[in-house]
């Protein structure tokens, strides 16, 4: 989808500037996310001519690229916040079940690898399919769907002594 005016730049830009400060949101500092977005979408127009006809993986892919380059001097302090439907599984409707199950599910998304955290949080909540995650992450659909079988593993046995799942988690790919 080659981009050859302004306008057409502005349209994909306000398309998908949302989805792009989401995704940055959820794995940058608080303090680089602008910057990573502005940088994100300068690539985008440097690049307009070759952008694919679906922009949302190149530029989540870009964002991605921008996101590890930045961050050399700095590390995350706060692991990912973990988005978690009421959970249709617990038997008890006791808030205090919930808050527990939640907070479990945060110590285990806390312990997983980065790597691991990056293709859960791109099926949980980018809701990408395999063939766009692959493109974000720079893998073959095959690689992406093998991490995200294993990371969900992962995860599964982190939790498993105390039976809390997601059940956005647990669909297939």
């Amino acid at each position: 989808m080659p981009i050859d005016t302004q306008a057409q730049f502005t349209e994909v830009y306000r398309a998908h500037y949302e989805d792009v400060l989401r995704f940055v949101r959820r794995r940058a500092h608080p303090m680089n996310v602008d910057d990573i977005v502005g940088e994100t979408f300068l690539a985008a127009w440097r690049r307009r001519r070759e952008l694919p006809d679906d922009p949302r993986p190149w530029l989540f892919g870009t964002a991605r690229k921008v996101m590890l380059n930045s961050d050399r001097g700095m590390r995350r302090r706060a692991a990912l916040a973990v988005h978690i439907q009421q959970s249709a599984q617990t038997d008890s409707h006791d808030p205090m079940t919930l808050v527990d199950s939640r907070m479990e599910l945060a110590a285990a998304w806390q312990s997983l690898a980065p790597a691991d955290q990056e293709v859960l949080a791109l099926h949980v909540w980018e809701d990408l399919a395999a063939r766009d995650a692959a493109k974000v992450i720079g893998c073959s659909r095959a690689a992406y769907a093998m991490r995200l079988t294993r990371a969900k593993r992962r995860l599964a046995g982190l939790l498993n002594h105390s039976n809390a799942t997601s059940p956005a988690l647990v669909t297939s790919h």
